[in-house]
């Protein structure tokens, strides 16, 4: 707003310099740029993100499944774990020794974290593997993948309006410097004696 009330002060004022009205110029297309440039991008990322995320959504679910695994004996926890005094309430997880069979038919058995409390000989939980039987993390959900398309984009939206206001911040640097180095031009053509009386005398 501040770029179009500066081109309507300068519009016709006699003490206008050329650099005002082309700093306002610059001000007007840096916001214009902004409104429509910047939202632009932010929907070409986000919209590039959610498809690559979704796509990777769905190849998860198909490449990862749910089976149950049968508690053999509970594990000490590892030196690694976080301290259990420190843990908060709601780590209800348990290093346990534990047998599943693959989606593939195969038997394996290994020490995984089970969402038990107190794990016994015998408890059944779920775990995820892939289709050999190999451990593998949850699949991504549809909407937390949604959620990070739509950080992505306001990321790159923001981003470019960063950019397009360093510019414009840029330009009119350089055209102030240019107008004060104008001015030493114009104080020095003058001559170390402008302004004192009985100059020329």
């Amino acid at each position: 707003m501040r770029a179009i009330s500066g081109l309507w002060r300068w519009r016709h004022n006699p003490l206008r310099r050329g650099t005002d009205l082309a700093e306002a110029w610059v001000g007007l297309i840096a916001l214009l740029l902004i409104l429509v440039v910047a939202p632009v991008v932010g929907a070409v990322v986000g919209g590039v993100a959610q498809d690559a995320l979704q796509r990777s959504v769905r190849e998860q679910r198909e490449s990862r499944h749910v089976v149950t695994a049968t508690v053999i004996r509970k594990l000490d926890r590892s030196p690694l774990d976080v301290d259990p005094e420190t843990a908060s309430g709601r780590d209800v997880r348990s290093r346990v020794l534990a047998d599943w069979t693959a989606p593939d038919g195969t038997s394996h058995q290994g020490s995984v974290m089970a969402a038990l409390q107190t794990p016994h000989r015998g408890d059944h939980f779920d775990l995820w593997t892939d289709v050999q039987g190999r451990i593998a993390a949850r699949p991504l959900d549809s909407a937390t993948a949604t959620t990070h398309a739509v950080l992505a984009g306001t990321g790159a939206a923001l981003l470019a309006a960063g950019l397009i206001e360093g510019s414009r911040r840029l330009a009119v640097w350089r055209m102030v410097r240019r107008r004060y180095a104008g001015w030493d031009r114009a104080w020095d053509s003058a001559g170390p004696d402008w302004g004192r009386t009985g100059t020329g005398s």
